[in-house]
């Protein structure tokens, strides 16, 4: 390029995008006509996504819309964004976020803001948004009262991204430009044009990326270079890629970049190698994608002391594509980026190339889902060891957990005593693959006493075989020796399974406090791969252990690394966690948005375990919400024992619930049959709660005035085991047979401070219900006809006390206030407790009295 060539800024013009723009036209047809539609758009970095929805929003002829993904992932941080974009002023727009996260959803948020009007929606880097905004984008574009009024939505998203199923929804993939397309783009971005030799080495190495051209203009430009062809060095060079992909590699975690860098490596080093790039004379086609095999990969990342753990997280998210034993980029220019950025020691240190040639080169081979092929059997145990490992890690994280055990038992069968430390790590991970599956013998098959190690390993594994063979008091004394060994043990891998132990012997507590260290110590060592496991850990101990607010904390942050990570069983779990903190909470909604997300990947990857708590929430909803019934039919698989029963390690725990909802509906013989096993369940001390909820559930059954005694020592057995929800709901059920044996009096007590509990847990359907049976009693719902209880008031409280009794709304309280309607409603029903009136035409009797009474000493 001559000193004289500058680089121009692209105008408005598209290249080689036809397609697409009709595509689009389309889409502004469908709003013209008053109907809604959406169109997905996918592409590689720099492939011109955001271009495209610029033009869009360009020529579309009524309102447009642009909303870039927030720079923060926060729940609900992208529809933040679009109330936002959408609203005319801000109190607009947080009307329009409460509204999108309530019952109506978002769909009637977007139709509120865009008030019937042609509306152009362009939503840029769909695979950025938090998953709680795309759930909501999801369920709007599906549902069928949103499929008028003229909204059109453009969407763009990385091509790795999995798109929603959206009916009607239409798809276009951005490619690379043809030799004429980016000859097209190169006369626009270059002023006056170079020669025509560099042009043909341009187009050349660019291959038709337009955002590579773009990228090696603008570097060839900010230094001038004499000669016909250009410098001697690649115009697409290491600091070309770094722009246009640079984003994408800086954003995985830096073990996952490495690891990028170890397979594109590899096939620069023979393991795979990436084809020629076309001649000046050759057709315009994009360079191909090259393979590498599992095991050079594995050789390679031993040689540079590279951890293999991200390798599932890539394949799952789509930046390697895995064929058989072979992997391999489907986009040559990520991997030379990945390359381009990796740190010394890697590109210095030459990796090992495994035995067998035909195994770097990765043809021929046809490897079935689980057996290595011949080529790898050929290889040392060690090796094979380790492809398989890879294999298994990969299906635990997002694929039929069963596969994984299976795949991690003939992992461990390999690395055996040549890798022991691997090996070990390999059963305890089939173990969980199997406990995760619910398959009792498969997680014994993966317990095996003769190989374990001595000390920790061997009591680890001789105490959870005796506890799965029902030898209660073997199990005790092997696991509370791995409990007790926790606080020496600075390996998070050790800390899990002392954790698991924990749980296994019914010490929430504990195992909290367990996991919580191996949380830390994972993200101190920088496990990426670990941290969402150590938080699908940590956030179920903390659900056994009563701790919902916390165990909510720790699930979305789990959510948030499963998906960033590609573990998406990891994140069905925590979708199921979710639901059932929200089916405490009386949060219907949310219990069967995170339920189905749950049950989404839990039942085609048999995670038993997920899809049992998903069902679990499910039915505390519906029961919450007075469906005895559909609640006891949708609970009786659970609690029952077959091929088709719920979890083996939560089939007890749900007995308490399926009872109350069965002796609701009438069906008092097999809420009766499940809850004698349940009495010889209890007794075993695995779980604190156990006792209280018996008495609970014989206070149910009981006849005449024996209930009466029965929940007496329900609320004595919850005074010790520390569980205030569960107590809450005993005093709740006491306080229900009370009042219907017309004993109203002695119902208030328990009616009462089961309803202080429930509004202290923001439980706000139990509390609801609390209210309901209080007022059923004849009496108030806690409080006192006194005026001067207004003065016991919190400062808010008395706030939307006075507003409301100026005649203020509950929505025109909150747009003051600045609160959500529901957290107005709950305030205020706090306040008609606390002033023992029912409704808000009292008010203004009340702080009409409290502001004349007087005032002197």
């Amino acid at each position: 390029m001559s000193g004289a060539t500058q680089a121009a800024a692209p105008g408005p013009r598209l290249y080689d995008r036809t397609a697409e723009l009709a595509a689009v036209a389309r889409l502004s047809t469908r709003a013209g006509s008053g109907t809604t539609g959406v169109l997905f758009v996918t592409g590689d970095p720099g492939e011109g996504r955001t271009a495209l929805l610029a033009r869009a929003a360009h020529d579309f002829p009524g309102t447009a819309h642009s909303i870039a993904a927030p720079p923060h992932r926060g729940p609900w941080s992208g529809v933040r964004s679009l109330c936002t974009a959408l609203a005319p002023h801000p109190p607009a727009g947080r009307r329009a976020l409460r509204l999108a996260r309530g019952e109506d959803g978002l769909a009637a948020a977007v139709t509120g803001l865009v008030a019937g009007r042609p509306a152009l929606i362009c939503l840029d880097d769909l695979h950025l948004w938090d998953a709680h905004s795309r759930a909501a984008l999801t369920t709007a574009w599906r549902e069928p009262a949103s499929r008028s009024g003229g909204t059109v939505w453009l969407v763009s998203a990385a091509r790795h991204h999995c798109l929603p199923e959206v009916p009607d929804a239409e798809t276009v993939r951005l490619g690379r430009l043809t030799r004429a397309g980016a000859r097209a783009l190169l006369d626009d971005l270059c002023a006056p044009p170079p020669p025509d030799r560099l042009v043909e080495r341009l187009l050349d190495e660019t291959a038709g990326h337009p955002g590579v051209l773009a990228a090696a203009v603008r570097h060839l430009a900010s230094a001038p270079v004499a000669g016909a062809t250009g410098p001697s060095r690649p115009l697409v060079d290491g600091a070309v890629l770094a722009e246009v992909y640079g984003g994408l590699v800086d954003s995985l975690p830096a073990d996952s970049r490495r690891l990028l860098a170890v397979v594109a490596l590899t096939g620069r080093t023979g393991a795979g190698e990436p084809p020629e790039l076309p001649g000046p004379g050759e057709p315009d086609q994009p360079p191909q994608a090259y393979e590498v095999s599992i095991g050079a990969v594995l050789a390679t990342a031993r040689a540079t002391r590279t951890s293999v753990e991200p390798l599932d997280g890539l394949v799952a998210g789509g930046l390697l594509r895995r064929r058989g034993d072979a992997l391999r980029f489907e986009d040559p220019f990520l991997g030379r980026a990945a390359l381009a950025s990796a740190p010394t020691g890697i590109t210095a240190a030459p990796p090992a190339a495994p035995a067998d040639p035909t195994l770097a080169r990765g043809e021929g081979h046809r490897a079935d889902r689980l057996g290595p092929p011949p080529a790898v059997r050929a290889l040392a145990p060690v090796v094979r060891g380790r492809s398989q490992l890879v294999r298994g890690l990969a299906a635990l994280a997002g694929g039929p957990v069963m596969d994984a055990h299976e795949a991690l038992l003939q992992a461990a069968e390999l690395l055996g005593d040549r890798e022991p430390a691997e090996a070990s790590d390999a059963r305890f991970l089939a173990m969980e693959a199997a406990w995760a599956g619910g398959d009792v013998a498969a997680c014994l098959a993966a317990l095996d006493p003769g190989k374990a190690a001595r000390g920790t390993e061997r009591d680890f594994v001789e105490g959870l075989r005796a506890a799965l063979d029902i030898r209660l008091d073997q199990a005790r004394s092997a696991l509370a020796r791995v409990v007790a060994r926790d606080g020496a043990e600075e390996d998070p891998r050790l800390l899990l399974r002392a954790g698991s132990a924990a749980l296994v012997l019914g010490d929430t507590v504990a195992a909290a406090r367990v996991h919580a260290r191996a949380l830390a110590r994972a993200r101190a060592e920088h496990r990426t791969a670990l941290v969402p496991r150590a938080l699908e850990h940590l956030a179920y101990a903390e659900l056994r252990a009563g701790r919902y607010s916390r165990a909510a904390r720790t699930a979305h942050e789990g959510l948030r690394a499963a998906e960033q990570t590609g573990q998406r069983n990891v994140a069905a779990h925590q979708h199921a966690v979710l639901a059932l903190v929200a089916s405490v909470a009386g949060d219907a909604r949310t219990v069967t948005e995170h339920a189905g997300l749950a049950l989404d990947t839990a039942r085609p990857h048999g995670l038993v375990q997920a899809a049992t708590l998903a069902e679990w929430a499910l039915a505390r909803a519906e029961f919450g919400q007075g469906l005895a019934a559909q609640a006891t039919a949708r609970f009786l698989p659970l609690v029952r024992q077959g091929p088709r029963s719920g979890h083996f390690a939560l089939r007890m725990l749900v007995v308490p619930c399926f009872v109350e909802a069965a002796v609701a509906s009438g069906r008092r013989a097999e809420a009766r049959e499940a809850a004698e096993e349940y009495a010889i369940w209890a007794v075993q001390g695995i779980d604190r709660t156990a006792p209280a909820q018996l008495a609970r559930c014989r206070a149910l059954l009981a006849p005449g005035e024996e209930p009466a005694y029965w929940f007496g020592e329900a609320v004595r057995r919850h005074d010790s085991c520390g569980n205030d929800f569960e107590r809450a709901r005993t005093l709740l059920a006491y306080g229900t047979w009370l009042r219907r044996r017309r004993r109203p009096g002695d119902a208030r007590g328990p009616l009462s401070d089961a309803l202080v509990t429930f509004e202290r847990a923001a439980a706000e359907g139990w509390a609801e219900h609390a209210r309901s049976e209080l007022r059923a009693t004849g009496g108030t719902t806690g409080g006192v006809t006194d005026p001067a209880a207004l003065g016991r008031l919190t400062p808010q409280q008395q706030r939307i006390a006075r507003l409301v009794a100026g005649g203020a709304t509950n929505r025109e309280v909150a747009d003051r206030l600045t609160l959500s309607p529901r957290t107005v409603d709950h305030h205020l029903r706090s306040v008609f407790a606390r002033l023992g009136i029912r409704s808000r035409v009292e008010l203004p009797g009340v702080i009409g009295r409290w502001d004349a009474r007087p005032t002197g000493g």
